[in-house]
């Protein structure tokens, strides 16, 4: 199930990979030999890693979701410099399909769905309503965490066999793949646990923590932008939970759950992950047309023109997006 690393899986005679890989290692090991040195371990576990003040979870919000986004990008290093020729040039197809995989798994799951809820929503949220922390700031803290066993889980499952399929772990292929996919289908469905918990926070927490005269329409957009997030989040967030948990069991157990042979449907699978991936979409955009409208209004010392209709489209976005799907079948 969760595969069995041994000398061989590490690619000694590819090198492009191998050096990628050793300068993360040694970059992590790097730094938490710098804090160690320094004294700041107990400092960091006892301000930052157990806090739950949200401007310090939003930071490490950042922390992480930089950090995905410097992994994904060498993976697409890998990628881009494979490409250079038209013949085999650094790496084989078979790490070319994994390195294209997980470029675009890392991307969209740990870092472009994260990014700007994570970090800007904990941060800057709760300080727009005039409110002291989100409404349930140990929850905060646990969302944190979810995040980080997901985003372990599935790179545990890069470095243990990886995965082959492309981001979209498309069937029956990703049920058939000699590939260890199952601890990188694991790690996405702890991931969107995360997702729920921050979009339900967030929900609370601009229905009741809104201070004194900060009526609905005298929030600012941005509120109304990661409002309609985390509408999403609650929604859609829980069908990819269940499809990635779904197409693990049929590669672990094979039970033709997406078998046309055995009764199956491998449409049906599609269906479900682009019922939530579509939506995603949104996820990603949605605060940041919050950003660039609290930015240029606060620029241009200007209110919004049209705030209304800027604050009910964003509403409509979320509502929308989650009918508007087929066309990526």
């Amino acid at each position: 199930m969760f595969g069995n690393l041994t000398w061989h899986d590490i690619p000694f005679d590819q090198p492009i990979p191998l050096a990628a890989g050793a300068f993360v290692m040694l970059a992590i090991c790097g730094v938490l030999i710098w804090l160690w040195a320094k004294g700041r371990i107990p400092y960091l576990w006892r301000e930052w890693i157990t806090s739950v003040d949200h401007k310090r979870i939003g930071i490490m919000y950042f922390a992480s979701v930089l950090a995905t986004f410097l992994l994904g990008g060498i993976f697409a290093m890998i990628v881009r410099f494979e490409l250079t020729t038209p013949e085999p040039t650094f790496i084989s197809a078979n790490t070319y399909n994994r390195m294209f995989t997980l470029h675009g798994m890392v991307m969209v799951f740990l870092f472009m769905i994260p990014a700007i809820p994570g970090v800007f929503g904990n941060f800057v949220l709760p300080l727009m309503l005039g409110a002291k922390d989100v409404a349930f700031p140990r929850l905060n803290l646990v969302s944190l965490y979810v995040y980080w066993t997901g985003a372990a889980l599935v790179l545990w499952g890069v470095i243990n066999g990886g995965a082959d399929t492309g981001w979209t772990f498309y069937v029956p292929y990703s049920t058939t793949t000699p590939m260890t996919l199952f601890p990188v289908l694991f790690g996405v469905f702890i991931i969107g646990f995360s997702s729920i918990l921050t979009g339900l926070n967030f929900i609370v927490t601009v229905h009741t923590l809104r201070a004194p005269g900060i009526t609905w329409m005298k929030m600012p957009l941005f509120v109304w932008a990661i409002y309609a997030t985390s509408i999403i989040q609650v929604l859609a967030t829980p069908v990819i939970c269940l499809t990635t948990l779904l197409v693990g069991i049929e590669k672990v157990g094979g039970f033709g759950l997406f078998d046309p042979g055995r009764g199956g449907d491998p449409v049906l699978m599609q269906h479900l992950f682009w019922f939530y991936s579509h939506p995603a979409v949104y996820i990603m955009v949605l605060p940041a047309m919050g950003v660039m409208s609290a930015i240029i209004a606060a620029y241009a010392r200007k209110n919004i023109f049209g705030y209304k209709m800027i604050a009910y489209s964003s509403l409509g976005i979320a509502f929308v997006g989650f009918f508007a799907w087929g066309h990526h079948m």
